[in-house]
């Protein structure tokens, strides 16, 4: 079975108005703001440039990468493997067992609202609110 989400099945009507245009599909890459935590133990401007990144990249984008965060590289490695093997999956399974400790309505995978390949996102991802993980029964030494 196939791990990918059926991307060109689903959005298969916004390939076929593409193609109609006889357009390339735009494919646009971009880098995500990287904020480094390490400027926020400092004072003065450093800190401060951290939050005015923070506050830019949160309103811009809606999310960013962090470095000096503190969490072990060992942890991080750990997190890595299992994601992996989750998103390695099938999809069927992905998108309808309840694979972590949450809602089965934690999976998704690119763009509903989307008119236009130009909205499409390719993307796939456990959305998993925090309140939720200090909820968990998840305990951070089993990952």
């Amino acid at each position: 079975m196939d791990s990918y989400p059926p991307f060109q099945k689903m959005y298969s009507t916004l390939f076929q108005d593409q193609h109609k245009l006889n357009h390339e599909p735009v494919v646009q890459e971009l880098e995500l703001p990287l904020i480094d935590l390490d400027q926020l133990k400092t004072g003065g401007r450093r800190r401060e440039d951290c939050l005015r990144a923070i506050g830019k990249a949160s309103s811009e984008w809606g999310f960013f990468q962090v470095v000096n965060h503190g969490i072990s590289s060992d942890l991080l490695k750990r997190m890595r493997s299992e994601q992996a093997k989750v998103f390695g999956l099938p999809f069927e399974k992905k998108a309808n067992e309840k694979l972590i400790d949450f809602s089965t309505n934690t999976y998704r995978w690119g763009a509903p609202s989307a008119t236009s390949l130009q909205q499409l996102s390719w993307s796939e991802a456990f959305h998993i609110p925090l309140t939720k993980c200090s909820e968990s029964k998840i305990q951070h030494n089993t990952l």
